[in-house]
């Protein structure tokens, strides 16, 4: 059963700016830039927000392993990459891997709801 979540303006706003970045930003840096629009704002609110938007499948939240989780509202099955020079977390295409998803499904009869394939290494501006 799917969580119904009450309207928020904070989470709205939260889920808005998400949407409109492709940086995979930080919860701390999604905090800084709300505050500007609502200074009462708490970094308690945009992980509880986060959290939410995570558990409702409207947001996923990447772990590269730097300590801090990032987070995407782009959902459907994609591959990341995490830049060790920058810390910055991007989207890549990456062909095979809707492919190997498929055949994992299909030779060992399982259903694969989701995965997570980050390639790490320098971006073009740390390189």
């Amino acid at each position: 059963m799917q969580r119904v979540l009450k309207h928020s303006k904070q989470r709205d706003a939260l889920y808005a700016l998400l949407c409109s970045v492709k940086t995979h930003p930080t919860a701390e840096w999604l905090y800084t830039e709300l505050k500007q629009e609502y200074p009462n704002i708490s970094l308690a609110t945009v992980y509880r927000n986060l959290k939410l938007l995570s558990e409702t499948g409207k947001a996923i939240s990447i772990d590269v392993g730097d300590g801090t989780e990032h987070y995407d509202a782009t959902v459907e099955p994609h591959c990341h990459f995490y830049c060790k020079g920058c810390r910055c977390v991007s989207d890549i295409e990456v062909p095979l891997a809707k492919e190997i998803n498929s055949d994992a499904q299909r030779h060992n009869n399982i259903r694969v709801e989701s995965s997570n394939l980050i390639f790490y290494g320098l971006c073009a501006y740390c390189k």
